[in-house]
């Protein structure tokens, strides 16, 4: 049940103290200014620098499991929250006042200020970013070693560990949009490291554009917020919807669904939820490190935070959480069914994790933050393991990526396989195993959602919910096929090619990220209760929405565990059916399937349809159409008071050379022949004056006399 109160206290700091605000700043800075460094003068330093920001990644990652460890064992952890900005720690806080604004309206505050907003979330979601970013450089190490960029790559990887940091850590919506968008921009230098490939540069355009789609709904969304509560703090977000709810009778106004709806558009895009998945698999044209850095942990998995962090806002939203929880069940299975049939290997971990991240979608969407979040985390661990077992596969095959020409790479690669093996096992939903525990909290709040309705009020749309409770089941269980199909392609039977044959086991620096990701996904999920340490109890009450009770307990009954058995079992019973033992042939299966396959294949033609319907009218044809434009109606318009000027300016020179000049000029001739007329007259001597007057009087007399 939801009630709605006004909290005592803002800021329950639950054991924080200013040398733990010290430490959020050291996590934060150190990337930074390794980057800085990193950038212009990394060329000059030994390594050119590699050194540098994974030691700077290995400082923030022990600070940050410091942190993790306090909120662990902290007493009251559930209402562990710290806002700095608010804080009194050791008689201060920790803010930046960026700007203020003397008309933000009654009783507004100074919301344009940086500061950190620390509970259980951020601190699980610092340490996924911190372990997973420096494992990746510790790999890139040996799997960049000989690039000609290799000094820049590292400093690519700081500016984006630093953005993906301050993301998690800002306590404001307007500074998370500021690094929100320093990680788009970051990974688009990251998968188009090798620009000089067509491919890698086409792959960052995409990433950076598709992804604006769904930023540009989400400021529109983030700007309603500010117009309706003139607030950016999340805090206070939450305790004014909380407000805007009660006071509309315990129904949420119009324009919050909306603004929620519109929000909810920045993670479609991040975390490459249908339609704006096409970019995700693409990016593979980056090294195989910012795979894992990128697709596997931080940036898709910040849409998924965004949602998280938003999730005192979207319980009093319950049709934007079906929303949420709809979109996110289609992408896990659509995602899924294409990953059967793809052979790049990197493509097959690729759609793998747009399918994973709808998983994580659907379970907030039902109400389980705790479920969500616990994929989250148990997905960085084995996924980004999964990626830099495959880079290790690649490194291995002489950069060969075709699943096709691999095989017998098991005794070729020990330690590869058995590491990339435990990563399948927990991805596939194995008991015992990290995913196993992630993805049966998810089928179980499927089978329980309309959280929020309950909680509300609402009557639930029990026909829509039931959606999620039927596909997520399915999409588990293509998981577990899909991915024992390239255990098997890639590791067992014989050799397929001469590149398999000569395949080599990376070196230590390569490994040992293996080894140590492995061990977190076979016993990352099972070293602490997640479901009290990240609930809904964790900050609604900080919301100032009091919770009592958990919407979905830990003991959740024998069901789901039954599904979750089943749905991992057929999987990987039928995988080893199809590609081990060869009792069915995928070929003949792919034949007789015919035009379903080849539209599988073929991704659904989601790419072609966007290519057809939405690049070519806005870039091609809309550039035609511009031309047009431009050449019939802007230059038309030019041209033609350019023709008409120059005949106006003709017509005008004519009348003046014509007309003005000739009159002027026949007035100054008559005038000269008056003028030497009267000169004969005017000789200045008396006796022609006296002649001429004599003359003319003797004229005048003889006319007078003969003529009148």
């Amino acid at each position: 049940m939801l009630m709605f109160q006004t909290p005592t206290m803002l800021t329950d700091q639950g054991g924080l103290d200013g040398t733990h605000i010290e430490m959020m700043l050291w996590i934060l800075l150190l990337p930074l200014v390794a980057f800085v460094i990193q950038i212009f003068a990394g060329r000059f330093l030994p390594r050119k620098g590699d050194w540098l920001p994974t030691s700077a990644m290995a400082v923030s990652m022990f600070l940050a499991i410091s942190l993790f460890i306090t909120t662990v064992f902290a007493e009251h952890s559930s209402r562990l929250l710290l806002h700095t900005g608010r804080a009194a720690v050791d008689g201060g806080g920790l803010a930046w006042n960026w700007l203020y604004s003397a008309s933000q309206g009654e009783g507004a505050t100074n919301n344009f200020v940086f500061s950190f907003l620390f509970d259980n979330l951020t601190a699980v979601m610092l340490v996924v970013v911190t372990v997973v970013s420096f494992l990746v450089h510790l790999f890139s190490v040996g799997y960049m070693k000989g690039d000609r960029r290799y000094g820049r790559f590292f400093a690519y990887l700081a500016i984006f560990s630093f953005s993906m940091l301050g993301l998690v850590l800002s306590s404001s919506f307007l500074f998370m949009f500021v690094f929100w968008e320093l990680v788009g921009l970051s990974s688009y230098l990251l998968i188009g490291f090798w620009f000089e490939k067509n491919s890698a540069a086409d792959a960052c355009k995409k990433a950076f554009l598709t992804c604006r789609v769904g930023d540009a709904a989400m400021f529109i969304g983030m700007m309603m917020l500010w117009s309706h509560f003139k607030t950016f703090d999340f805090i206070e977000i939450f305790e004014k919807s909380a407000a805007a709810v009660s006071d509309n009778g315990g129904v949420p106004p119009t324009w919050m669904t909306t603004a929620g709806l519109l929000i909810f558009g920045g993670p479609i895009g991040k975390s490459a939820q249908f339609p704006l998945h096409i970019w995700l698999p693409d990016a593979m044209e980056g090294p195989t490190p910012v795979s894992a850095l990128i697709h596997a942990a931080t940036m898709v998995a910040a849409g998924v935070y965004l949602v998280a962090r938003l999730f005192p806002f979207y319980l009093f939203l319950p049709d934007a959480l079906l929303v949420i929880a709809l979109v996110g069940a289609f992408t896990a299975i659509f995602a899924a069914v294409i990953g059967i049939c793809q052979f790049d290997i990197k493509k097959v971990l690729a759609y793998s994790t747009v399918s994973q991240l709808g998983f994580m979608m659907t379970a907030l969407g039902c109400g389980g933050l705790a479920a969500g979040t616990m994929h989250l985390m148990t997905h960085a661990w084995f996924k980004g393991g999964l990626f830099l077992c495959s880079g290790s596969v690649i490194l291995g095959m002489h950069h060969h990526q075709d699943m096709r020409q691999m095989g017998g790479l098991r005794k070729k690669m020990p330690i590869t396989y058995v590491t990339m093996l435990l990563m399948t096992m927990a991805i596939s939903g194995v008991p015992f195993f990290s995913g196993f525990y992630s993805k049966d909290a998810i089928l179980a709040v499927t089978q329980h959602p309309e959280p929020a309705y309950a909680a509300l009020g609402y009557e639930a749309h029990g026909f829509l919910w039931k959606i999620p409770m039927i596909v997520i089941p399915i999409a588990a269980s293509i998981t577990a096929f899909y991915m024992f199909r390239l255990i098997i392609m890639t590791f067992h039977g014989e050799p397929k090619s001469e590149h398999a044959e000569h395949a080599h086991e990376s070196p230590w620096v390569m490994t040992v990220p293996l080894l140590i990701l492995a061990a977190l996904a076979v016993f990352g999920a099972s070293l602490f209760n997640y479901n009290e340490l990240v609930g809904v109890t964790t900050w609604s009450a900080s919301a100032g929405v009091q919770v009592q009770g958990e919407i979905h307990h830990a003991e959740h009954g024998l069901a789901p565990l039954i599904t979750s058995l089943i749905v991992a079992g057929l999987g990987i019973a039928a995988s080893f059916a199809v590609y081990q033992f060869k009792v069915f042939s995928a070929e003949r299966m792919a034949k007789a399937l015919g035009p379903v396959y080849r539209t599988v294949y073929n991704k659904f033609y989601v790419d072609e349809f966007v290519l057809k319907f939405v690049v070519r009218p806005l870039v091609y044809q809309w550039n035609v159409w511009c031309a047009a434009f431009d050449k019939y109606i802007v230059d038309g318009i030019v041209n033609n008071v350019g023709q008409n000027t120059a005949k106006t300016a003709t017509g005008s020179g004519w009348f003046d050379r014509n007309i003005i000049d000739g009159a002027i000029e026949t007035l100054g001739f008559v005038t000269q022949v008056f003028g030497a007329i009267a000169r004969i007259f005017q000789s200045g001597f008396l006796q022609h004056y006296l002649t001429w007057l004599a003359g003319s009087a003797a004229l005048g007399l003889i006319v007078f006399l003969f003529v009148l």
